[in-house]
């Protein structure tokens, strides 16, 4: 299920794209269709319903979170919902959220860094959803590992130079801290990793930075951030290039991922609830992951760091 009318059609092509390289030929397939679910809630609630009626027993999709929460309560608990969204408080009654979250994220750079002494970290978010679930998910994993964690900074308004340094450092208690995490990967980005560079502080960013090109911004070299393996990535990566001349993000490698473990779990007749939270999990492009019963995905992630011109694996995704 797929935006592919409307205003997000283009990213819906791109998805469709990553499913046919796992489908090469959906369309005298008889395992896999596609369903147009466009953007709004009523689109996706008609798609999900049609393709249910004819017979489809899990839903790959909709792509954002308040299509799925709609689609999992029309088709009811016996048909999977396995959305792309990353909001995890949608997970629950048959929806399963597949989409890389702001948990995960943290969780692997995070604890990459407090495995090598950065322990004192500071987490500078923007405003909104993003911000409040980054610094959410920081507190948690600090919980776990022992991170001191100072008061979040929200980096509104074009803030940065001195005074995010200033703002830094007060939020630490009133000396820098070890690191500083810098979740989201909007404009804003360069000039906030511009005002603390040579500070001595080392920089950790998540998955969302796979969006741009870390390795060609001088102010983000040295940084560390969470990413797909790019041993387990770069081959579909190259694959995808080849095919459509053009290069994929995370969501193409969800939707790839997606249709694999769909195809492989109806091969040994398990498209249900107890298939996908089989105890083994699964291992996909982005790396190996599994779903809880409460429809949330744990998802490991592999560790970069951004070097001139290149990108340099430092911690690999475990499972």
């Amino acid at each position: 299920m797929l935006p592919l009318s409307g205003g997000q059609a283009q990213l819906g092509r791109n998805l469709s794209r990553a499913a046919r390289l796992a489908a090469p030929d959906p369309q005298n397939d008889p395992e896999f269709t596609f369903a147009d679910s466009g953007t709004a809630i009523d689109s996706a609630v008609l798609a999900a319903r049609a393709a249910v009626a004819g017979g489809a027993r899990m839903l790959l999709g909709p792509l954002f979170g308040a299509q799925a929460a709609a689609v999992a309560q029309a088709v009811g608990r016996d048909v999977p919902v396995v959305s792309f969204s990353n909001d995890a408080s949608l997970a629950g009654g048959g929806l399963f959220i597949y989409g890389v979250t702001p948990a995960q994220s943290a969780s692997a750079v995070l604890g990459y860094a407090a495995a090598r002494g950065k322990r004192r970290i500071t987490v500078v978010a923007p405003p909104g959803a993003l911000g409040t679930q980054a610094a959410r998910a920081a507190a948690e994993v600090a919980r776990r590992t022992g991170i001191t964690l100072g008061s979040p900074v929200i980096a509104a308004g074009g803030i940065a130079g001195p005074a995010l340094l200033a703002q830094v450092r007060a939020a630490s208690g009133g000396t820098l801290p070890d690191a500083v995490y810098l979740p989201a990967a909007g404009p804003e980005l360069p000039a906030l990793a511009s005002a603390l560079g040579g500070s001595g502080v080392q920089l950790l960013g998540s998955a969302q930075w796979a969006s741009i090109d870390a390795q060609s911004n001088a102010a983000l070299r040295g940084a560390w951030y969470a990413a797909p393996d790019p041993l387990r990535f770069d081959p579909f990566a190259e694959a995808y290039r080849e095919a459509f001349d053009e290069s994929p993000g995370i969501l193409a490698g969800l939707a790839f991922d997606a249709v694999e473990m769909a195809r492989y779990l109806g091969r040994v007749g398990a498209q249900d609830a107890a298939g996908l939270t089989r105890p083994e999990g699964f291992n996909g492009i982005l790396g190996p992951y599994s779903f809880a019963s409460d429809g949330t995905c744990q998802r490991a992630l592999a560790v970069l760091q951004v070097e001139q011109g290149a990108l340099t694996l430092i911690g690999g995704a475990a499972g």
